[in-house]
């Protein structure tokens, strides 16, 4: 990182946002709505299935927000955002892994839980996501990094994971 923004800054940034931001969206929204709706007829066995998407999310979001810090010098917060674009990882599949990754915790506390409203708040999620990233995030990135930003739109897909072209799968 340059000597105007140290890599410890962009790391103590990204702690607080995490916390603050996808804290209160895998955090404290599902306390809430568990509190107002607790559980459901789901099945017992279905807390075991959780892990299914708790453990990859974690290991997700880890590493999308350690890019952002090491490669992109920044943080996923849009006030102190990335100075270089942040395709390597995950990135390299899909535009989107750190929102992904949040939805897959909440889809896993949903199962944890047994609880349909938290299936229904990551539908909701995923939707207020989308639209953020339609009306907000592209354009942001499109007006920040010009043509190579183009060009990763162009070869890697939004949300859907996928090997890029010409890469082993």
């Amino acid at each position: 990182m340059t000597a105007e923004h140290p890599v410890w800054r962009a790391a103590i940034g990204t702690v607080l946002f995490v916390v603050i931001a996808p804290g209160s969206v895998v955090g404290v929204a599902p306390w809430l709505i568990l509190r107002w709706a607790p559980t459901s007829a789901l099945p017992e066995w279905l807390r075991w299935v959780s892990l299914v998407p708790l453990v990859p999310a974690a290991f997700l979001l880890v590493d999308s927000f350690v890019r952002f810090v090491t490669r992109g010098r920044g943080t996923p917060a849009p006030i102190a955002p990335p100075s270089s674009l942040v395709v390597s990882g995950f990135y390299r599949w899909a535009r989107n892994p750190m929102y992904a990754a949040i939805i897959l915790v909440v889809l896993g506390e949903a199962l944890l839980f047994r609880s349909l409203a938290l299936l229904l708040y990551a539908a909701v999620l995923w939707l207020v996501f989308h639209l953020f990233v339609l009306l907000y995030e592209e354009p942001h990135l499109r007006g920040t990094f010009g043509q190579p930003y183009d060009e990763y739109v162009r070869s890697v897909p939004r949300w859907i994971p996928r090997p890029r072209k010409g890469e082993a799968r």
